[in-house]
């Protein structure tokens, strides 16, 4: 961890430094308030050991500043004066806890596995609530395809470092398990991996979900709430579909990346965050510049690494191993006994054009998995659009009714629901209805 250590008394100071440096943490020290808040506008720190009685502050005034910066900082005050009326104040207004003065290095080393413990929790805790909601599946990324490997290769090099990463693709060709597994990789791996999906909000709920906002900063703010960008505080922040986000955001996001600072909603105070970004589009965010909906120079802010991931039609000899680790773990998820697909229902999977790439996949082999009543998953398991081809053809030697019956069939089987079909069909979902039955 890094601890930034704020006492007016040398000795103190230079004491809890060679205590830190022994357990295996990295510590800086300053010797006033206003030095200490200075550091912190600089770099970003897990915890903060605050003397509370500094010879020109109060330390408790401190903390208030300190957690206005950097608000996922834990400030363990540590003072000669204690007293239960203090503590209650000090964790009334933000601290992590409260050390006597002198305390043993066996007291600091168990507040601080605490801190620890606690930042793992809210690591967690923000990174579920990041993907709640979200359909996540994480398929082995292991591959045999050259583009696939090429892409793996520099992006597992990029992990080791800090570098902001854009990744391309088309839709569902899976651009965040990419980014996970380079999180996964990196050296921040052990904190907090963050989403945030651009086009779902509207500008002012978007920016209030990115940078947090303050009670009141716009209608129903009723309290304060901190945003992904500060969930994501030494961890990493994935930008989902960035070509998306609206352009008056784009500013603040491009001040991020350049000063590490940001300002909540509401609020006129800059604060500091230290995250690694990457973001993912499947948009040509060079014609978006062209065209003015995307600021040219944060656009080469977020190319720094860029990769581009293959659509499933680039890389199917790499479809049976997907099919199968697929078919496996919604198996699993769903509890059901289905371990892999028969060569023929492969053979038509392999046949598809696969426009929607391995999200579409995913869905269709999650319909198979629920329906079939065997181990293996067969041709007739699969969704219609998938099947083999029918031999009914316009202008065949069939009649109009079969030809019709057909026609029904695929639209359903494309559609969400019946009444999605029916408006495909121009026809109402009462009388879709009937027709369906009737077709089987």
């Amino acid at each position: 961890m890094r601890v930034l250590i704020v006492d007016d008394e040398k000795n103190i100071r230079r004491t809890f430094t060679l205590a830190l440096e022994a357990m295996g943490h990295d510590a800086s020290a300053a010797a006033t308030g206003a030095a200490a808040l200075q550091e912190l506008r600089r770099e970003s720190f897990d915890s903060v050991l605050l003397d509370l009685t500094l010879s020109q502050e109060s330390g408790l005034d401190v903390l208030s500043e300190i957690l206005k910066i950097s608000p996922r900082a834990a400030v363990i005050l540590v003072t000669a004066f204690a007293s239960i009326e203090t503590a209650v104040e000090a964790m009334r207004r933000g601290a992590f806890d409260y050390l006597p003065k002198p305390c043993t290095p066996e007291q600091l080393r168990q507040v601080l596995a605490r801190v620890e413990k606690t930042r793992r929790l809210e690591n967690k805790v923000a990174e579920f609530e990041s993907r709640a909601g979200s359909e996540y599946l994480d398929p082995d990324l292991s591959s045999g395809a050259p583009a696939m490997l090429k892409v793996l290769d520099v992006a597992f090099k990029a992990a080791e470092t800090d570098a902001t990463i854009l990744i391309l693709g088309e839709s569902g060709t899976g651009k965040g398990v990419l980014a996970r597994a380079i999180h996964r990789r990196s050296p921040r791996k052990e904190q907090a991996f963050i989403t945030v999906n651009c086009p779902s909000l509207s500008k002012e709920l978007l920016e209030g979900e990115l940078f947090g906002h303050a009670k009141g900063a716009f209608t129903g703010a009723v309290s304060d709430r901190w945003g992904k960008v500060a969930a994501a505080d030494r961890g990493t922040l994935f930008l989902d579909e960035i070509g998306e986000l609206p352009f008056e955001i784009q500013s603040k996001l491009l001040r991020l990346l350049q000063e590490r600072e940001y300002e909540r909603l509401g609020e006129a105070n800059s604060r500091r965050a230290n995250v690694r970004v990457i973001a993912a589009t499947n948009r040509n965010l060079v014609d978006s510049v062209a065209a003015g909906t995307f600021r040219e120079d944060l656009y080469y802010r977020l190319n720094v690494i860029s990769l581009r991931v293959p659509s499933l039609r680039e890389r199917m000899s790499d479809l049976g191993p997907i099919v199968n680790g697929l078919v496996r773990t919604i198996a699993a998820r769903v509890g059901k006994k289905v371990r892999d697909v028969t060569p023929e229902a492969l053979a038509a999977l392999a046949a598809y054009h696969w426009p929607g790439n391995l999200r579409e996949l995913r869905n269709v082999l999650e319909r198979a998995v629920i329906l079939t009543q065997n181990a293996t998953i067969e041709v007739s398991d699969l969704a219609e659009t998938i099947q083999p081809a029918t031999d009914i053809r316009i202008g065949s030697n069939v009649s109009l009714e079969k030809i019709e019956n057909e026609h029904i069939r695929m639209v359903v089987a494309n559609a969400r629901n019946l009444e999605e079909a029916a408006a495909v069909l121009g026809i109402d979902p009462a009388t879709l209805y009937r027709r369906r039955k009737k077709i089987g």
